[in-house]
């Protein structure tokens, strides 16, 4: 009965949807809209990326997005891929963080 119910349970799990960020320009969208269209970026947050934006200027790469308080590396790698820098596509991460990802890479394997 037990396995069972694990066996349901973790359908259940992989068959809901997980949240995907929709991709956004953090250095144009407004705090609602970044709000909506990150994971673990409410209004709160939104509103201070927004206003770090606003004094420092646009984010030159991702990893800036760390010096917003209460936002985190992990935040910050959950949202990764959806975040933009510009209206082409492009995200842009230093070469130190790619360096970091490529470690932390290979040590898993």
């Amino acid at each position: 009965m037990l396995r069972k119910l694990t066996a349901l349970a973790i359908a259940l799990a992989l068959a809901l949807p997980a949240f995907a960020a929709t991709p956004v320009n953090v250095n144009k969208a407004d705090a609602e809209t970044l709000a909506k269209s990150l994971d673990g970026i409410g209004l709160s947050k939104a509103s201070a990326i927004v206003a770090w934006r606003d004094e420092h200027g646009s984010f030159k790469n991702i990893d800036e997005l760390t010096q917003v308080k209460g936002v985190s590396a992990a935040t910050l790698e959950r949202n990764r891929s959806a975040i933009l820098l510009s209206d082409d596509g492009v995200a842009k991460t230093d070469k130190s963080s790619k360096n970091k990802i490529k470690a932390k890479k290979a040590a898993e394997e």
